[in-house]
């Protein structure tokens, strides 16, 4: 750690003898030369011959804090402050040792007392600037934190909830289908927050009664579909096929768009033009018999943390990754 400015060589002495000052020009000089523990030791000696000097207790602060001795040395700033509360160095280097201990809120009351009682520090004044722009970015980096590890999809499906609901009815089916979306979107998202990527699969919501579950896994991997338009057309005939098979009840793609060659949605013009940007993301496709949607889960990066922000529904005739995998059945009301 650089130490903070240089020590004080006189001021706001309360006394002492020639041995206290030779002891604080010693630990001065090592203090410059970058020996701050042989300097901390001499200021020591010095504090015990002129125990109310608060010079010494600055100094000594300033070792200390260069030692990452971040108690003592904050000891040692409020020892200063009370010795001399007029003198802005005691606030000063309470200041340096609590954004040292990223207490930023903390230390910029500090630095701001200093300024009240030297306003014309510029030192102090660059030390508030910076001190807010830290407490700013800490603020934002908690929020990203938080924004991170408590995803809920089910707040931002509100919409496509009572779409189910209104086709559905009093079906308990839809319940089922919406917890399942619930759940592959907050999967995928949270796959993306740890690792910055997700498999490209295909997971299908199995009839627990007629599927056969040692021939049917709930999720099929198709990484290799969107490489051209014949590997698109053949995992479709063969995702089409296997929902028959399966007696699935619906089906989710999850797909980064980076890993898309074919057919790139985002591409269109008219009323297919893309309106979200050219950052990654993930595209998100329900299917089921009655109801179809597609959504991309924007993807940014912000104070070095991936963030997947709110989904965004998309018209799924203009966006849709795949066709239509299941037989198109209405419900009769």
């Amino acid at each position: 750690m650089m130490a903070e400015r240089v020590v004080e060589s006189g001021k706001a002495t309360n006394g002492g003898g020639e041995a206290e000052k030779s002891l604080k020009d010693k630990g001065n000089e090592f203090f410059k030369a970058g020996n701050y523990l042989k300097a901390a030791a001499l200021y020591t000696q010095a504090i015990k011959l002129d125990p109310s000097n608060a010079t010494l207790y600055s100094n000594r602060a300033a070792a200390f804090l260069s030692l990452v001795k971040l108690s003592k040395a904050l000891a040692d700033a409020d020892t200063t402050i009370k010795l001399n509360p007029q003198w802005e160095k005691g606030y000063f280097r309470k200041g340096c040792v609590l954004e040292a201990m990223e207490k930023y809120e903390d230390a910029l009351a500090a630095f701001e007392m200093a300024l009240q009682h030297n306003p014309k520090s510029t030192e102090v004044s660059r030390k508030i600037k910076r001190l807010g722009q830290l407490q700013k970015d800490k603020q934002r980096a908690q929020e990203l934190e938080t924004l991170r590890s408590n995803v809920d999809m089910a707040k931002h499906l509100e919409s496509f909830k009572s779409e189910m609901s209104d086709t559905y009815g009093t079906e308990d089916c839809w319940k089922e289908m919406f917890a399942f979306i619930v759940e592959t979107m907050e999967t995928a998202v949270k796959s993306w927050h740890e690792t910055s990527k997700v498999d490209t699969r295909v997971y299908f919501l199995l009839d627990k009664e007629k599927t056969q579950t040692d021939k049917y896994a709930p999720a099929v991997n198709i990484d290799k579909a969107f490489q051209s338009p014949d590997t698109h057309s053949n995992c479709f005939t063969y995702l089409r096929q296997y929902a028959e098979e399966s007696f699935s009840k619906a089906a989710c793609l999850v797909t980064p768009k980076s890993s898309i060659s074919y057919p790139q949605v985002w591409k269109g013009q008219g009323s297919r033009k893309w309106k979200l940007g050219q950052n990654d993301g993930i595209f998100v496709q329900f299917e089921s018999p009655s109801i179809r949607k597609v959504w991309f889960i924007p993807s940014s990066n912000e104070k070095g943390q991936t963030l997947c922000r709110e989904p965004q529904a998309l018209d799924i005739g203009a966006h849709e990754i795949l066709p239509r995998i299941f037989k198109e059945k209405s419900i009769s009301s």
